[in-house]
């Protein structure tokens, strides 16, 4: 009401009663009570067209206030880009309901999806089963912490992220989608701190068992609507050796089902000739965010060229291969005393701080043509200068590679100097402009829980166009024919 009174411009004064404080004041107040006689018509003037105003007012604005105050309880929110669970509305934008009820000996959670808005359409409408296997496949072999961290674990951090997901679904006759998460990357037993391989296709082989043995989903659909994770050199080659990776070849068990693979090459390949979906290497988000809080970006950057990491002076291994193609021993023998490239061989827990002070940061093939510095480099806002003929590069329809990196033929890596001072001098700030841009970042990184837009977001987008391999999908088309 004082609101109201002030946009009116005027003052309402209530009415005070005309009661004398003692004897002495009778004749003030009787002269008071007579004043305020003289103004209770304009007081309840002013009174009247107020209410009648607020009326008006309300019978105008009612509905939509009525709807705001429901949108705002009901809309979903966002903490930071983690979308949560809105409640259902009837007839509103978005219904997400939680349902549950019983299956078999267990619960099961019921995931439904309609009347979406641009903001939760696309994956959504897939359902993903996720195995409960037994933890020998998975969980035991997080004993050891690199297991989650190091760059294969996009295993451990997709199926996280599934098992949070609002796509899951706990009754397997609702999903489109089977995911294995099987943990193959996670045997740290050799002497040089890389993963072992050599039990992949057995630990693989025995879930496959497992599953086929216990439910009727694989066999119904011969795997071809079941999704395993395969992050290392050559994908579900299982080996980290090209030639033998070739030669072995994807176990037939695998053959029909969709594979989540690093690994990525222009034209065929033995290790990429199955239905796959390119993903990045793993990368923490955590500490990536941490360093761009503490130093943005677009910060000036005062390393020219930058690289750390294996470079062989005599490449050739005991086996007789050749490391990196010796792309890296030239690297070292051109510019490795260059004072404007800063080139380390030694290994440094800090090294990521050294890509956000970079403009350039090299990333050349090591025994596979990927590598998880096009992630880190991108996420830091650093130039990645991609060494790697040939290479594939994960989600080419959403992050605009060419716009965001250079390719610098491997037969060319002599002239490395040249080709940057060229890009320099001519389109190295619309280079930048396109890299710092916080979508495409988002698209390269694993997010726990699942952001939109995330890694795990464009896996599931992916197997939206895959929808036709899907058992569940298939029998539904029949039915409706």
């Amino acid at each position: 009401m004082k609101g109201m009174t002030k946009i009116l411009g005027g003052k309402l004064r209530r009415n005070k009663p005309c009661l004398a404080l003692d004897e002495r004041s009778s004749h003030n107040k009787s002269k008071h009570c007579r004043a305020d006689k003289s103004q209770r018509p304009c007081y309840g003037y002013a009174r009247f067209f107020l209410w009648v105003f607020l009326l008006l007012y309300l019978c105008s604005a009612g509905p939509d206030l009525f709807w705001l105050v429901a949108w705002k309880s009901e809309r979903p929110e966002a903490v930071g880009d983690v979308i949560q669970k809105p409640m259902a509305r009837t007839g509103g934008l978005v219904t997400n309901v939680l349902a549950e009820e019983n299956y078999s000996q267990g619960r099961v959670k019921k995931n439904v999806f309609s009347d979406s808005s641009a903001e939760f359409s696309g994956f959504l409408d897939v359902k993903v089963y996720v195995y409960e296997l037994p933890s020998e496949f998975n969980e035991d072999w997080l004993v050891n912490s690199r297991c989650a961290s190091h760059l294969f674990a996009a295993e451990v951090a997709i199926h996280r992220a599934l098992l949070n997901s609002t796509v899951r679904v706990f009754d397997p006759q609702e999903a489109d989608f089977f995911f294995v998460p099987v943990y193959v990357s996670c045997n740290f037993s050799t002497k040089n701190g890389f993963p072992a391989l050599g039990h992949a296709r057995s630990l693989l082989g025995s879930a496959v068992s497992y599953i086929s043995e216990t439910m009727p989903f694989w066999n119904r659909s011969r795997g071809s609507d079941h999704v395993f994770a395969a992050t290392h050199d050559y994908g579900a080659c299982f080996h980290a050796m090209e030639d033998v990776a070739i030669s072995d070849g994807i176990p037939e068990f695998l053959q029909n089902s969709i594979i989540l693979q690093t690994f990525g090459v222009k034209g065929k390949h033995r290790c990429q000739d199955v239905e796959h979906i390119q993903i990045p290497p793993y990368v923490a988000p955590k500490p990536i965010e941490a360093l761009r809080a503490a130093a943005p970006p677009k910060a000036k950057r005062d390393i020219w060229v930058f690289f750390r990491g294996k470079m062989e002076i005599h490449p050739k291994n005991i086996s007789g291969r050749v490391y990196s193609k010796g792309v890296r021993t030239v690297i070292w023998q051109k510019f490795g005393h260059n004072r404007r490239f800063y080139i380390k061989r030694t290994r440094f827990e800090g090294y990521r701080t050294e890509i956000l002070r970079s403009v350039f940061c090299l990333c050349p093939l090591g025994w596979a043509p990927w590598s998880p510095r096009i992630v880190e480099s991108v996420a830091l806002g650093c130039v990645p200068v991609i060494i790697a003929d040939n290479v594939a590069l994960p989600y080419p329809d959403v992050v605009p590679w060419a716009n965001i990196s250079l390719s610098v033929p491997e037969r060319d890596v002599a002239k490395l100097g040249k080709v940057l001072e060229r890009v320099t001098a001519t389109n190295l700030t619309a280079i930048q402009n396109n890299l710092w841009n916080e979508t495409i970042r988002r698209t390269l990184l694993f997010n726990e829980p699942l952001q939109r837009g995330d890694a795990t977001w464009q896996v599931l987008q992916g197997l939206t166009r895959k929808l036709g391999r899907s058992y569940r999908n298939r029998s539904g088309s029949v039915l409706l024919e």
